[in-house]
C-alpha cells in the first residue's frame, strides 16, 4: 500500500521487506537484485581466458559477507553564527541568504575546538550507538579536506579514541563528496579484505578558508563532523547496495582552494641555475574560490544521474525509497535533484538552514540528527549522494540498520 505521493509507508511492508540482495562489483558500482545467486563472483575479463580450464586458472573471490550501518554520531563547534551577523562584516542580509540558498545559521570553529577533537566527538557518539569498543576498529577513514597536518588528521583521531590495537588510519581527501566515497571504501575495506568494524569520519572546518569579506562565498560554509560504523554482516543483511562515483577535472576551476600564485620568478642565474629554488618552504592556500552558477548547473544536472544510476544498479526505483539525503549546499540544489527524481518534500532530509554547507560532514551531520529523532528508522532505504570541488560527485543507496 502506497501513499499518494508514491512513497511506502514506514509502517508497512515495502519492497525493501522482500529482496534479499545479492552483492556483486560491477563497472563503477556495486549491484544489488534478487535474481542473481547469492554467492556472487568478482573477477575481471582476462584475454585468452576461455583458453585455461578451470583446473588451471585461479579461482576468482566470493563475496561472502555485506556491510550495514549500526551507528552514526556527529559534533559541532560551540560558535554559531547568524546570517544577521554576517550583515554586519559584509553587504548582506538574512533576508538575502535565506532566499538564495536556505541557510540562516552556520557553526564555527574557535577557541578549543579543532578538526581532531570535533571528530573524535562524533566517532565516540557512532561507536556508544554501534555498541562497539575502539580496540575493535580494524580501520578509521578520516574523509576532509581540511586536515591539520599535510600528512593527514585520521591517525591523530585513532589516538583520540584510545585505540590500543593501533587499527589502519588514513585520509580521503574528495571535498563534499568526501564521505559517500568514505562509505564505498569501508564496503571494499569489508567485502574485499575481510574487515569488520570500519569507523567513516566526514569532518571539515572550512572557515578557515573561507574569505569573510566575500558575501559570495563566506555566507555559505560552516564547520561540523558527523561519524558512521560500518560492520561486517551476512550478505542478506547487507546495507549498502549500490553506488555510483565520478568525477570531471576540468570542472575543478570552478570550484577550489589552490596554492597560491606568489608570482614565481623563473629567471635563471649566469651559471645556469634556476634563480628561485630551494622554493619557499611554506606554501599557503587561498581561499575558496566558486562560480556559483556553474556548481549550481553542475549539480543539478549530474546528481540526478548518479542517484538514478545507483537505483537501477540496486534493482529499485525511486518510490521505493524512504529518504533523500544530499550533501546540503544549498536548498535550491536539494529542491532541483527532488523534483527530477520525484521525491515529495517530506521524504527530504535537511538541516542545511541550522549549518550550513559543512562540506564531508554534512551527510553524516544530517543522519545522525534524523536518526536521533526518530525520523530514520532500522530498515528504512536512503538514496544519499556527495557533490562538490573536485569536481567530484558520488551517490549511494544505503539502508539504516
Amino acid at each position: 500500500m502506497a501513499n499518494a505521493s508514491g512513497f511506502f509507508s514506514p509502517s508497512v511492508p515495502s519492497l525493501r521487506g522482500k529482496i534479499k540482495p545479492s552483492i556483486g562489483v560491477i563497472g563503477s558500482g556495486i549491484w544489488s537484485t534478487q535474481r542473481i545467486s547469492k554467492r556472487v563472483v568478482c573477477s575481471g575479463t582476462i584475454e585468452g581466458s576461455e583458453k585455461i580450464s578451470s583446473s588451471q586458472s585461479q579461482l576468482p573471490r566470493l563475496v561472502s559477507q555485506g556491510c550495514k550501518l549500526v551507528g552514526c554520531g556527529s559534533a559541532l563547534p560551540s560558535l554559531q553564527i547568524s546570517n544577521d551577523d554576517l550583515a554586519k562584516i559584509v553587504d548582506t542580509s538574512d533576508e538575502w541568504i535565506s532566499v538564495r540558498t536556505g541557510i540562516r545559521n552556520r557553526r564555527v570553529i574557535t577557541g578549543k575546538d579543532s578538526l581532531i577533537t570535533l571528530s573524535a566527538e562524533a566517532a565516540s557518539k557512532a561507536l556508544q550507538m554501534a555498541g562497539v569498543d575502539p580496540d575493535d576498529l580494524d580501520l578509521v577513514l578520516m574523509c576532509t579536506s581540511t586536515p591539520e597536518d599535510l600528512f593527514g588528521s585520521a591517525p591523530q583521531v585513532q589516538k583520540a579514541l584510545g585505540c590500543k590495537t593501533n587499527p589502519l588510519a588514513y585520509d580521503i581527501t574528495a571535498a563534499c563528496s568526501g564521505f559517500v566515497l568514505g562509505l564505498v571504501s569501508a564496503a571494499c575495506h569489508i567485502r574485499g579484505g575481510g574487515f569488520k568494524n570500519v569507523l567513516v569520519i566526514g569532518a571539515d572546518t572550512l572557515s578557515r578558508y573561507v574569505d569573510w569579506t566575500d558575501r559570495g562565498t563566506c555566507i555559505l560554509f560552516g564547520d561540523a563532523a558527523g561519524a558512521v560504523v560500518v560492520q561486517a554482516c551476512d550478505i542478506e543483511d547487507d546495507g549498502l547496495f549500490s553506488f555510483d562515483v565520478n568525477s570531471d577535472g576540468e570542472g575543478g576551476r570552478h570550484l577550489n582552494a589552490s596554492i597560491k600564485d606568489n608570482e614565481v620568478d623563473h629567471a635563471v642565474g649566469s651559471n645556469g641555475s634556476v634563480l628561485d629554488f630551494p622554493p619557499k618552504r611554506h606554501a599557503n592556500f587561498s581561499c575558496i574560490h566558486m562560480n556559483g552558477k556553474e556548481v549550481f548547473r553542475f549539480a543539478v544536472r549530474c546528481v540526478p544521474q548518479s542517484i538514478e544510476s545507483a537505483l537501477e544498479k540496486a534493482g529499485l526505483t525511486g518510490s521505493s525509497i524512504d529518504w533523500l539525503l544530499l550533501h546540503q549546499a544549498n536548498q535550491r540544489i536539494i529542491d532541483a535533484v527532488a523534483t527530477r527524481l520525484e521525491v515529495p518534500p517530506e521524504r527530504i532530509i535537511s538541516n542545511l538552514a541550522n549549518y550550513g554547507n559543512t562540506s564531508a560532514a554534512s551527510i553524516p551531520l544530517a543522519l545522525d540528527e534524523a536518526v536521533r529523532s526518530g525520523k530514520v528508522k532500522s530498515g528504512h532505504t536512503i538514496a544519499t549522494a556527495g557533490f562538490g570541488a573536485g569536481l567530484t560527485w558520488g551517490s549511494a543507496i544505503i539502508r539504516w540498520g
